[in-house]
């Protein structure tokens, strides 16, 4: 039985045992005969270049050296269409995944003003998956393979009937018939196996991109404008290496591009992302974001002017959006800090998208398909970054997160002054196959700590306690810690090498946020700056750094308890000065929750202050003290909370050593938290000074003159106070001097507590309760 396609390799399969063995013996002989006919400049490299590529799989960039050499090499052998003519463009599967964003995609590419394009593709949305479905099916000798295979092809044809006509409708129909009827016979060989090959299985899921270039060719062409489709697995040429990814093989693919571009000669050519081939022309994935992979290889070949890669976000964030609701567009990255980003989890591109373009100063440009208006996201040589909205000449650039670590801690006092004992550490971490995300050594040699994925944390600590039972039992080690629940945050940004204080900015924000750092690591280069934290407090310390280098010097988050005379008063004041105090003092206060002592209202970005009756009358809930107070602190990006009680309430003031213990500023005119036992206050006292947090408490004497804070500053200046004369309370004043004539007693109260010169209970000022709190 054999089967080929016009646009796939030719394959020949044996006939098949109905014994599973045999047949599986069967298929692992299937190879590919050739994608193309020989020709003179199809060589491969020397296998000491390809030894060398794949001796630097470690680090991908120790292996641009050796790759640029090949690049290089190839440019000077082979002559491409190269050059500042070409831009290269990149279209992910959602930007693909219907009939009207194919449409989309192929206006933008035909309104590209550039003399030559290359287009590449991903798969329309969800084909990867339904074609990987597709092998797992059959792999398991589950016959619903053919319904899914079916679902593919409805798929493809239905989008084809949307977009197609005439000649360019048969003849893409024609070759999806042809490449399915070939995909049946191949998954029905896995299905008799019950195994299918890398190869294999590559082969298979290539379809995707293969189909989805097609139609993309087929629309531009379709629009007007003459457009060639490449199957890449005819010029990308790649070597395995040992740790699943692939390395390009840049000399054959150039001789292989100018065979091709000989051929197909195009002004614009729309090619398959994803799939390349081996040196023995054997079908194979770019892995992981191989799409983007195979745009930035091209854009190599190509010199190309720009590689534009489109997305469905506006462009590379500060920080996750989703964790930081105010996250901002970054403008420009580095080429090191778009690395460094990606390698902390941020969804930039993989590192090694950057290489084939760094060795050229070919600029990236992330953009947002559904949002044109957009500028996007530059990422190229660090030239012109100043100044520019949405870096907001900020040191750093971005912050990122990885979470589900574990730190391990090896420590003793053996350790010091050893030759090879870290040596020996990560041999044994290497030998169980785990990845080492940080490591932190002090200089004192004392201990080494570093943070790998919590799934391979057992294994790690086995393979140590195993390496190491000498050294434990002898004392020279004094443990092999494990620290579970982890994140790391790194701050990244290339100015910060340049900038002096960025550390002690950033570990300033932490402090403030209560936030405490379990290990640290900062390389020389100074690009970024990683800590360790515990995992429940990470997105918290994200939000904390993110605001301290990105929003107002001070942004504070400010909960509002009791709204009444004092309290609306403080609102509205607020509400008259926030624009001031935003530009002349660079003070952000954003008041998150409102309570009074039946209803409160609560925010996650800020109430409107110049309807906060209106709005708390219609939008208020039941008042809960402590449902109050996390809404304040922890549901939003602000890491400084302030609360401020504008009652006269103990059982409010009851709350204060509980919130100033997990880092809330405390702002009050109550005079109960301090007037009763003097433990208490000295508690209050030991408590904001452990927290580095404020308890301000000037408005419980003189209705808010500056009496404890001036006193406080003679004592700290080495004045003694004698003795304190005045009048202790102004509602006594205020009523003995208003009862005159034939006015009643309780009418001149009733008017002093109508003017708020009274406690909320009056009698408190009648018996002298309240002067005594005051003294």
């Amino acid at each position: 039985m054999a089967f080929a396609s016009s646009m796939s390799p030719s394959y020949s399969l044996p006939n098949l045992s109905s014994n599973p063995n045999k047949g599986l013996a069967a298929v692992n002989k299937i190879q590919p005969f050739s994608i193309l006919p020989r020709h003179p400049l199809f060589r491969l490299a020397p296998s000491s270049q390809a030894q060398e590529i794949n001796s630097s799989k470690l680090n991908p960039f120790a292996s641009v050296a050796s790759a640029d050499l090949l690049l290089d090499e190839a440019i000077e052998k082979v002559q491409l269409p190269k050059g500042e003519t070409w831009s290269i463009h990149k279209f992910g599967g959602t930007c693909v995944g219907t009939s009207e964003r194919i449409r989309n995609v192929a206006n933008i590419v035909v309104k590209d003003e550039s003399e030559r394009k290359l287009v590449v593709v991903s798969a329309m949305s969800k084909v990867t998956d339904m074609m990987y479905d597709l092998i797992h099916k059959a792999q398991a000798r589950d016959e619903a393979y053919i319904t899914a295979l079916d679902a593919v092809l409805e798929k493809h044809e239905a989008t084809a009937l949307d977009l197609l006509e005439g000649g360019e409708l048969s003849g893409f129909l024609a070759r999806l018939h042809q490449d399915i009827n070939n995909l049946k016979a191949m998954l029905r060989a896995i299905y008799i196996a019950g195994h299918a090959t890398e190869s294999f299985s590559d082969f298979v899921v290539g379809h995707g991109e293969l189909w989805s270039s097609q139609l993309l060719a087929a629309v531009v062409r379709k629009i007007g404008v003459e457009c060639t489709a490449m199957d890449t697995r005819e010029v990308l040429i790649v070597n395995p290496t040992g740790s699943n990814q692939v390395d390009p093989d840049y000399l054959e693919s150039s001789q292989r591009l100018e065979n091709w571009y000989s051929k197909n000669p195009s002004d614009t050519i729309v090619a398959t992302g994803f799939i390349a081939s081996t040196p023995q022309n054997i079908p194979t994935t770019l892995k992981r974001d191989g799409s983007d992979f195979s745009a930035a290889i091209m854009a190599a070949l190509f010199r190309a002017r720009q590689l534009t890669i489109w997305t469905d976000v506006d462009g590379v964030y500060s920080a996750d959006p989703r964790k930081v609701s105010e996250a901002v567009i970054l403008k420009n990255l580095s080429y090191q800090e778009a690395w460094e980003m990606s390698y902390f989890g941020a969804n930039v591109l993989h590192p090694r998208t950057i290489i084939p373009v760094m060795k050229y100063d070919i600029p990236i440009v992330i953009r947002n398909i559904f949002n044109l208006s957009a500028s996007g996201t530059t990422i190229c040589r660090p030239a012109g970054f100043e100044n520019e909205e949405g870096n907001l000449e900020s040191p750093v650039k971005g912050f990122a997160t990885i979470d589900n670590l574990a730190l391990v801690n090896v420590e003793g006092t053996g350790m010091a002054g050893v030759p090879g004992t870290a040596s020996a550490i990560f041999q044994a971490v290497k030998d169980v196959g785990a990845n080492v995300i940080m490591i932190s050594q002090a200089s004192s040699e004392h201990s080494v700590c570093f943070a790998v994925p919590e799934d391979e944390v057992k294994a790690v600590a086995a393979a140590l306690e195993s390496r190491f039972r000498q050294a434990l039992d002898a004392g020279r080690l004094s443990q092999i810690a494990v620290i579970p629940n982890c994140s790391i945050l790194a701050a990244v940004g290339q100015k910060m090498a340049s900038t002096p204080g960025v550390s002690a900015t950033l570990f300033n924000a932490l402090a403030k946020a209560n936030i405490n750092v379990r290990a640290i690591a900062q390389g020389c280069s100074e690009y970024n700056i990683t800590v360790v934290l515990k995992r429940e407090d990470c997105i918290k310390a994200l939000r904390a750094v993110h605001s301290r280098f990105y929003l107002s010097r001070t942004t504070i988050a400010m909960g509002i308890i009791g709204p009444g005379l004092i309290g609306g008063t403080l609102l509205d004041q607020l509400r008259d000065q926030a624009a001031v105090l935003k530009e002349n003092f660079n003070i952000d206060l954003r008041v998150m929750g409102i309570s009074g002592s039946k209803t409160m209202l609560l925010s996650d970005t800020g109430i409107d202050l110049s309807e906060w009756r209106d709005i708390q009358k219609e939008k208020g809930e039941k008042a809960d003290i402590q449902k109050f107070v996390q809404q304040v602190q922890g549901n939003h990006f602000i890491p400084n909370t302030v609360i401020v009680d504008c009652t006269a309430d103990s059982f409010i003031a009851r709350h204060y050593h509980d919130w100033l213990r997990r880092g809330i500023h405390v702002i009050t005119p109550n005079k109960k938290a301090n007037s009763g036992p003097l433990e208490q206050y000295l508690k209050l006292r030991t408590l904001q000074r452990q927290s580095y947090t404020h308890y301000f408490y000037e408005a419980t004497v003189g209705a808010g003159l500056p009496i404890i804070s001036t006193l406080q500053g003679l004592l700290e200046t080495g004045d003694k106070i004698s003795r304190i004369e005045g009048i202790f309370s102004g509602t006594l004043s205020y009523i003995f001097n208003n009862f005159v004539g034939d006015r009643s007693f309780s009418e001149v109260v009733k008017e002093a507590k109508e003017a708020g010169y009274t406690e909320p209970d009056p009698r408190d000022d009648l018996s002298g309760t309240d002067v005594a709190r005051k003294l």
